[in-house]
């Protein structure tokens, strides 16, 4: 196998014109730098250089090697660079799970500037989870959980980044847009869109129609928040989402957003991972997600909603 020390040698050799200045470049005695090319040379039974008057000339085995030298050694030097920068949390790859259906629209917010800030290091997101968004981030298959609903973990660091309330999405127009707030009872007549997700983890059930006894006419599922604002734009029924995502539709978008319940229901995205860790490129990714939260926060829309609960 070649040895590093002679390419290095060699090729210091090369660009400082002697054995004694490559020496003093690479911080070693003369004696230490001759020592290893004769030992280099010995044991491949080659003549790396001859002498030619005061300096020294490459044999065809030197100038052979010392090409090589100069194709892989910048290779060890990347490597060398790409190793210090994953020691300083500069490089790697942040692998986010997501457990919230309508986060990716948020979530896309800070994205954008972490790519821009972090360009050595990779990302994948992810909401396919074996045994859970919680079983993930111990079982090390993400490092930050994207979670409205973080779980208490003795091994587990929740960072909360993002408030909103969620509310009832209507079609404009609709009898609830005229009461301050929406009862339990007042769904007892409507088509309920839901994220395909059972309904003892939704909050419209857990927080709301369970504790009023009532359920909803009809309960419907769809995949993405695209195709519910449609539905409900188009009269096809009522959704509970996050305020944001009335807020961020364009005008005239047919969409209204109502209270659920006197007290509202308020929520935060926490971006969870494991104590401990603190590679520099995913606390920058919770600094960029609390900084965006607090740029975008929910008030807007909630003083929306409260001048229309007045009026």
């Amino acid at each position: 196998m070649v040895d590093l020390q002679p390419l290095l040698l060699l090729r210091a050799v090369a660009r400082h014109g002697s054995l004694a200045a490559a020496a003093e470049a690479l911080n070693l005695s003369q004696s230490a730098a001759s020592h290893t090319m004769r030992r280099f040379a010995d044991r491949h039974g080659v003549a790396i250089w001859e002498r030619d008057g005061r300096g020294l000339r490459l044999t065809q085995t030197g100038e052979w090697l010392l090409a090589f030298a100069e194709r892989v050694l910048p290779q060890f030097d990347h490597a060398d660079r790409v190793l210090a920068d994953f020691a300083t949390g500069q490089r790697g790859s942040l692998r986010l799970g997501m457990e919230c259906h309508p986060c990716e629209h948020w979530l896309m917010r800070v994205i954008e500037p972490f790519l821009n800030d972090w360009p050595q290091v990779d990302l994948d997101l992810t909401t396919a989870f074996r045994f859970g968004g919680v079983g993930a981030l111990l079982g090390h298959e993400i490092d930050l959980l994207v979670t409205p609903d973080p779980l208490e973990h003795p091994g587990l660091t929740h960072h909360p980044v993002y408030p909103y309330e969620l509310v009832l999405a209507v079609p404009e127009g609709h009898a609830l847009t005229r009461k301050p707030h929406a009862a339990p009872a007042d769904l007892t007549g409507e088509t309920l869109i839901t994220y395909p997700v059972e309904p003892e983890r939704l909050d419209i059930f857990t927080r709301f129609l369970v504790p009023g006894h009532v359920r909803p006419r009809r309960h419907r599922t769809v995949e993405t928040s695209e195709l519910m604002l449609r539905m409900v734009a188009a009269g096809r029924g009522i959704s509970s989402i996050p305020d944001w995502l009335i807020r961020d539709l364009p005008e005239g978008a047919g969409v209204a957003a109502v209270r659920i319940g006197a007290g509202g229901i308020f929520k935060t995205i926490h971006l969870s991972r494991r104590t401990g860790e603190a590679a520099d490129f995913l606390t920058g990714f919770v600094s960029l997600a609390a900084t965006h939260a607090g740029q975008t926060g929910s008030g807007a829309k909630l003083a929306t909603i409260e001048r229309s609960s007045d009026s």
